[in-house]
């Protein structure tokens, strides 16, 4: 299974609040430091917010922040959360277009094998992933 760029990128964002926490980061600061176009990643932090893993402040001083502690936070379910409308295969999603569908195998094996590859990240928080903070807050420095 392959993640998507919105999936990548939340991800990224997702590290560098909890390595800056509880700093507030400017979404135009997340962009520069890791060269993303800043409209692409304000949409990646929308629907960060909307799923109630960050939360968005407007103005002067605004920023995301995490909306709960980093340890609270499942890689699983971000992944899920991000990659929502983004079916494994065409025939998940609305296209059943497919003229195998009908008698078709391989649905069955292909949801276990995506439903495996969420369970494998479900036990890592972000806490986890972001267990390197100085490390981690040295490379996003540069």
């Amino acid at each position: 299974m392959q993640l998507d760029k919105f999936t990548d990128y939340a991800l990224r964002v997702l590290m560098m609040l909890a390595v800056r926490a509880p700093a507030r980061v400017p979404t135009s600061h997340i962009a520069a430091t890791y060269r993303l176009s800043e409209n692409h990643l304000s949409k990646v932090a929308t629907q960060l917010a909307r799923e109630g893993f960050v939360v968005s402040e407007r103005g002067r001083n605004g920023g995301l922040t995490l909306a709960r502690p980093a340890a609270q936070i499942s890689i699983g379910a971000v992944v899920r959360a991000m990659k929502r409308d983004t079916p494994v295969v065409e025939c998940f999603g609305t296209d059943q277009s497919c003229l195998i569908l009908p008698a078709c195998g391989l649905r069955a094996p292909l949801v276990q094998a995506q439903e495996a590859f969420y369970a494998a990240l479900d036990p890592y928080s972000l806490a986890d992933v972001a267990r390197a903070r100085k490390p981690l807050d040295d490379l996003l420095s540069t």
